[in-house]
Order: C-alpha cells, then structure tokens, then sequence
C-alpha cells in the first residue's frame, strides 16, 4: 500500500468516527429525553442522554469560568494539531499506530464538533453495576479509549527496529 492510500485510509477511519459519532448523538437526542434512559441489559447497561459541559467523563463540569469552554476548545484543537501531524509522519504503514491515531483524531473531532456548537457534549452510553458506575460516555470517547489502548500496546509490544550496524 503506498504511503497516500494509507494516509487516505487512516483519515477515512478518522471520519467514519465523526460520522458514527455525529449520528449516534443526533439519534439519543432526539429519542431520549434530557436526563432519560432506556435500560438495555438490567443491572448492567443504559442508554441515557446527558450532557456534558466539562472535559472527559465530567471533569471540570461544575466550573463556573468564564474560560472552561474556550480552554477545552483550545486544548483540543492543539491535541488536534499535534495528532494529525503524528498520523501524517506515520502514515507509512498500516501498524496500530496510524490506527490507534486516526481513531484518536476521529473521537477528537467528534467532541469538538459539539463543543464549538453548543458548548457541550452528548453523552449516552452508561455502564454499572449495582450502585458503581461508570460516567456516561460516546462514540468519541469510545474511539479515543481504544486509540489509545493501541498506542500503548504498540509501545509495551510492538517490535523495536533492529540497531544499525556500522561499518
């Protein structure tokens, strides 16, 4: 595969993320009421519809600056910047990496998307047991977990380049 049609692909994994995500939220927040939710495997799993105006699973929520939204947008967007310039460079191969990154960037772009529109995040999927739960999470948050599970396993297992030799 040449390094374009990689590039191509690693983006395009990123955009089906944007578009699964944009798609999933639209759904909750048209069949879910605010604050709702429809119980899928009792004990266990919900759909749900929150909304989230803090960072990842509701850190900073609470915050009352004046510059929560603006900081978040800008983090993002450097994370943005930062990641797609990795997956640009990376874009040689088809290992876990380019992967891992382009889901990364996907899940980023989708949560941006609606930090700049409305100032908040759709959240839906919510895990528990018993009274324990997991904060409610998305498509977005999801893709950007596993990106970077798979950059950490590439990182403790991906095979190391052999030394040069030198002459």
């Amino acid at each position: 595969m040449t390094t374009q049609s990689t590039r191509s692909f690693h983006f395009l994994i990123a955009a089906l993320v944007v578009v699964l995500d944009q798609a999933a939220k639209w759904a909750v927040a048209k069949n879910i009421s605010l604050h709702d939710n429809i119980q899928i495997i009792p004990r266990f799993f919900r759909l749900t519809h929150v909304e989230n105006r803090g960072a990842a699973f509701g850190l900073f929520a609470d915050s009352t600056s004046d510059w929560k939204i603006a900081a978040l947008v800008l983090f993002s967007i450097v994370a943005l910047a930062i990641v797609s310039v990795l997956l640009w460079r990376n874009s040689h191969s088809m290992q876990s990496t380019g992967i891992g990154l382009a889901l990364i960037l996907g899940g980023a772009v989708g949560n941006l998307w609606d930090r700049l529109l409305s100032g908040r995040v759709v959240d839906f999927l919510l895990f528990y047991v018993g009274q324990y739960q997991w904060p409610a999470f998305n498509v977005a948050d999801s893709a950007i977990v596993v990106g970077a599970g798979l950059l950490v396993i590439e990182i403790l297992f991906g095979k190391s380049p052999a030394p040069e030799k030198s002459a």
